[in-house]
């Protein structure tokens, strides 16, 4: 990815910080030849340095991805930044936005217990404290059924870049110019990217 220096984020915990907030991920490889992607959820455990997820079994990607080496993008917060907020006209538009690309090789999990673990982390982080839904509780037979439709897998890290795009090359007039616009807006990948410019440099 390019990264001028003075987008670059080199803070490890703001890295993984990022990805468990945006953690539904696309996942990249080479399939038959060509480019290939899914979009699904991933999990991270940043002591081991794996990410974890499941396919779709009728989605073939799996099927030849063994020992390639696979990127995937976390997509942050993004929004179109107007030159009319400026101090003055004389600019062009551009686009703000947070993104982290993650490297590795990736391994299908075969073993039913690791897999099962890794969905019940999955449900675990996305269903609210207080829902009534446990996967603890659902019956084992249909938990068994359903689970031979999915692949797992895991993804060693290689390597991981961090991206934020947040008007650094700008004064910092013109950054709370950004900001002061971006907060009168109801949308919420406006909203996100004030808070993470009034946080700027995110290494800070």
């Amino acid at each position: 990815m390019y990264i001028p220096k003075h987008f670059n984020i080199e803070d490890e915990s703001v890295i993984y910080d990022l990805i468990e907030k945006n953690s539904f991920a696309t996942l990249f490889s080479q399939h038959n030849g060509e480019p290939y992607a899914t979009h699904l959820p991933l999990l991270v455990n940043k002591d081991e340095g794996f990410l974890y997820g499941h396919f779709a079994g009728p989605n073939e990607q799996w099927k030849d991805i063994e020992n390639q080496n696979v990127l995937v993008i976390f997509q942050g917060p993004h929004c179109y930044i107007s030159p009319s907020w400026y101090e003055t006209n004389q600019a062009v538009p551009t686009w703000n936005y947070v993104t982290i690309h993650v490297y590795g090789q990736l391994e299908i999990v075969e073993e039913e217990q690791e897999v099962y673990e890794s969905l019940l982390d999955m449900v675990n982080k996305y269903e609210k404290p207080d829902s009534t839904y446990h996967l603890e509780d659902v019956d084992d037979k249909y938990i068994m059924g359903m689970s031979k439709g999915i692949v797992g897998f895991k993804i060693q890290i290689n390597k991981i870049e961090g991206k934020a795009k947040l008007s650094q090359n700008h004064t910092t007039n013109r950054q709370e110019l950004v900001i002061k616009q971006l907060e009168k807006s109801l949308d919420q990948n406006n909203i996100q990217i004030a808070e993470l410019m009034k946080k700027n440099p995110l290494n800070d």
